[in-house]
């Protein structure tokens, strides 16, 4: 089972996957996308556990995907974290109401972000 990081910067990813590598995450159960678009062509296939998803991203943002993952039978009930710097009340609103598990804002401390994906894991 494949843990899926979306976010359209390429250092953001590479932070959540040290994250994830540090905390004993094999590097070949993480997938990277730079886009919503590109992450629902790398869902074909693979068996995701975890999402780590940005909101502002170009193609199709981070919100639009949530909602098309949520209407994914096999997915319907799997974590998806949002780590965006969009952090005001009604955009955490939204992004629950979207079917977020669980919201990240942007400066991310690698602890906080730890602690918000490892009971998903376990």
């Amino acid at each position: 089972m494949k843990i899926l990081v979306c976010d359209d910067a390429d250092v953001m990813r590479r932070i959540h996957i040290n994250i994830l590598m540090e905390h004993g995450i094999n590097p070949n159960d993480i997938i990277q996308a730079g886009n919503g678009k590109e992450a629902l062509e790398k869902i074909e296939g693979n068996t995701i556990r975890l999402f780590l998803i940005d909101w502002n991203m170009p193609n199709l943002n981070g919100f639009e995907l949530v909602q098309k993952i949520r209407t994914m039978d096999q997915y319907k009930t799997t974590p998806i974290v949002m780590v965006t710097a969009e952090g005001g009340r009604y955009n955490v609103m939204e992004a629950i109401e979207a079917g977020v598990t669980n919201y990240v804002l942007k400066p991310i401390k690698a602890d906080i972000l730890w602690s918000k994906i490892k009971p998903y894991l376990e």
